[in-house]
């Protein structure tokens, strides 16, 4: 059998969206908010989400993952519990690719958690 091809991106706050992804938007694209990751941040826009991941002991190497919403065959939402580090939004892509997006415990993580939620439904069936 197969080895299924997954990905994790850990989340932490909205913060405002950088220029170097904004150039990576296609004229016909509208971001919508972008969310801190560990060492970089993922663009939510109206067609997809687009992470930018940095890479080696530098940063200097970048790497950008580009997840369109019409890519998503399921997902799923898994809230925290009273002992839980975080909260988690699953995606499984067409071709049998695994995104987990996971969301660490703060304050405004169920507002986070939700706000990104809410964008992948309403672009899955509009």
């Amino acid at each position: 059998m197969a080895d299924v091809l997954s990905t994790k991106y850990t989340f932490y706050s909205e913060v405002p969206i950088p220029d170097h992804l904004r150039k990576m938007l296609s004229a016909n694209e509208r971001a919508l908010f972008a969310v801190k990751t560990i060492r970089d941040t993922a663009v939510f826009t109206d067609k997809r989400i687009l992470v930018a991941d940095k890479q080696g002991l530098t940063g200097k190497k970048v790497e950008y993952c580009s997840i369109p919403y019409k890519s998503v065959v399921t997902y799923a939402i898994e809230t925290a519990g009273t002992f839980d580090l975080d909260a988690e939004i699953k995606l499984n892509l067409s071709g049998g690719y695994k995104v987990e997006l996971q969301f660490m415990k703060s304050k405004t993580m169920t507002d986070l958690l939700f706000k990104v939620y809410n964008t992948i439904t309403e672009f899955m069936f509009n």
